[in-house]
This record gives C-alpha cells, structure tokens and sequence, in this order.
C-alpha cells in the first residue's frame, strides 16, 4: 500500500511539475477553473502546501507553530526552481522511513501520515486540471490517478463545498467518465 501510495505521489508531483513547465511567460496572469486563483496563484498554493510536509512530517511541528510559515509568494523569479525544490523535499518527507505510519498534526487534527499523503496527493492531481485548463493545454489526466483520487475523495466529498474551499459539486450525465466524476465531486465541469 505504501509503496503505490508514494508511487502516485510522485506521479501526481510529476505531473503539476510539467504543467508548471508548460507555462509561458505571458500566461501567470491567465485564470484558472479555481475563481479567486490565477495561474501564479495557483503554482504558488501547490508548491506552498508541499513545503508545509517537511516540517508537518519530518519534524513534527504543528500547523499552529508554522503559521504564516509559508503565506504570500513563495515561487519568487523562479516558479519552476521553487515547485521543484518544494516537490523534492515534500516527496523524500513521505518516503522517509516510518513517515506513513507517524501521526501528522494538521488544522482538523491528528493524521496518519499516509492520509495526509493521500489527501494531498488527490489535492494536486486536482489542481493538475485546473493548471492544464487555465494553460489550455491538454487536460487529460492519467487514469491512475484519477481512479486514485476518486477513492480518496469519495468518503467526504458531500462536506467540500460546506468547507468553502471548493465550490458545490456538479451533476454529472449518466455513464460519464471518471475524470468527468472526479471533478464533478469537487465543483468542476469537465
């Protein structure tokens, strides 16, 4: 279990990574499918959450201790050095020996590592979409992935859209596919 979650871990980081590379210049101001993000604002809320892991995991330190830690522009002149380095460091935290079984303190308490990893594995492949829209770049997101994020979003989805964070779920068609459910749970039309 452990190993696959790593595994699509790394290919969900992967994959944000050559979205990120595929932005051009001109593009950081363009809007994405998350309204009160542009496409900067979004790299920089995937990469800050990767460097809130390391000292979650590694370290033990609280959210409450790192406050304020990781606010504002953390990609600075160069957004794909800062997604790599952040991506780096988040992946090596969760592959760590012991990393998956510790418990991690968040915001709504006490964790598994491996649930936070999961969670924020789903997170990016999520926003993956949303990054390739506001390109308008392919969108097409890897099965495995997809299938991955479904099984942990499934569980709570009904309360995303009470937490503010995400808008209300979409209605999908009879017989649409696991992409078009995914994103459906998480208040996005395909």
């Amino acid at each position: 279990m452990t190993d696959t979650l790593l595994e699509r871990h790394a290919e969900a980081l992967r994959l944000f990574g050559e979205r990120v590379r595929d932005v051009r210049g001109d593009q950081w101001g363009a809007p994405t499918p998350c309204a009160e993000w542009n496409v900067r604002e979004l790299v920089n809320h995937v990469t800050a959450e990767q460097l809130w892991i390391p000292p979650l995991v590694s370290e033990g330190r609280t959210v409450e201790e790192l406050a304020g830690s990781f606010a504002g522009d953390v990609l600075g002149d160069d957004p794909v050095a800062a997604w790599d380095r952040a991506s780096a460091a988040a992946h090596a935290a969760f592959a760590a020996s012991g990393a998956m079984g510790r418990s991690v303190r968040l915001s709504y308490g006490p964790a598994l590592g491996s649930a936070y990893c999961s969670e924020l594995t789903a997170d990016c492949v999520v926003h993956t979409w949303d990054l390739a829209r506001g390109l308008g770049v392919g969108d097409r997101l890897p099965d495995s992935l997809v299938e991955f994020s479904i099984k942990e979003i499934m569980p709570y989805a009904d309360g995303l859209a009470s937490s503010g964070a995400y808008a209300e779920p979409v209605e999908v068609p009879a017989g649409a596919d696991a992409q078009t459910r995914l994103l459906a749970m998480v208040g996005r039309k395909a």
